[in-house]
């Protein structure tokens, strides 16, 4: 089975992460796999050892991305490919990435695609959707269990705190909600061994695509961080008085 995750290099929001004249400093920030790709990996690396074949990891970004695209190798995926932009685009959005991966994909006849439901910088879950529609192929969101037998594919999706069963065929484009498994750890030899997979570095001109087939339609006009909370208020005094007191905060809240 031909199997392929989309994974994306994104701040670690559990960090802190600096905003200077509505960007985001990457001086001194820290990136990882996103969380929810890193549950696509998982699953990938569970299918491909239950079904065989390979799980290819592909990546739009620039040269910085190979350190998580190291480590999604030392979870136990097979290769990996950089679609590296740094030096054609100066900007780009989930359409231009679509764009990027489905150009790449439609050439590697792939059965399967695995990416994270969201990823945790954007959070607008568009990526996957729109490769899957570039490739015409069926496309399941927030899946929490995937089941293969042949060409049928039976799906449990997360549909807002209850659970829709789909049966499907491939080729198929998944994505992983939280709870579809529980992703491991890189090991020491998988460490190891990364380090001699095989990792294609591709451009603009290797997708036979140049800046105006990637242009962006959206625009970041700013990016800011959330006001600091308030200090809290203790009350004090007889209980009566703290409850009329807090009647009249809330009063102004309401």
């Amino acid at each position: 089975m031909n199997i392929f995750v989309l994974m994306k290099r994104t701040f670690d929001t559990e960090e802190k992460i600096s905003i200077s004249n509505g960007q985001i400093e990457e001086e001194g920030a820290e990136f990882i796999i996103n969380p929810y790709d890193e549950y696509a990996i998982e699953e990938a690396i569970r299918i491909r050892d239950d079904h065989g074949g390979e799980v290819t990891i592909v990546t739009v970004g620039e040269e910085e991305a190979e350190k998580q695209i190291r480590t999604a190798l030392a979870m136990g995926a097979d290769k990996a490919a950089l679609i590296n932009v740094e030096d054609d685009l100066d900007d780009y959005d989930e359409c231009s990435v679509a764009k990027l991966l489905a150009e790449y994909l439609k050439e590697q006849d792939p059965d399967l695609i695995l990416a994270g439901n969201v990823a945790i910088d954007g959070g607008s879950g568009q990526v996957a959707p729109r490769v899957a529609d570039l490739l015409n192929f069926p496309c399941v969101t927030t899946i929490t269990k995937i089941d293969i037998d042949g060409e049928t594919v039976n799906i449990v999706r997360d549909v807002e705190g209850d659970s829709e069963m789909i049966e499907t065929s491939l080729p198929l484009v998944v994505t992983a909600q939280q709870g579809l498994n529980d992703p491991r750890y890189p090991s020491l030899p998988g460490i190891m061994k990364a380090k001699k997979k095989p990792l294609d570095e591709l451009e603009l001109d290797d997708l036979d695509l140049d800046e105006g087939d990637v242009k962006p339609k959206t625009e970041t006009v700013d990016i800011f961080l959330p006001p600091e909370k308030e200090a809290g208020k203790i009350l004090e005094g007889e209980l009566e008085d703290q409850v009329k007191e807090l009647a009249g905060l809330l009063s102004k809240v309401i």
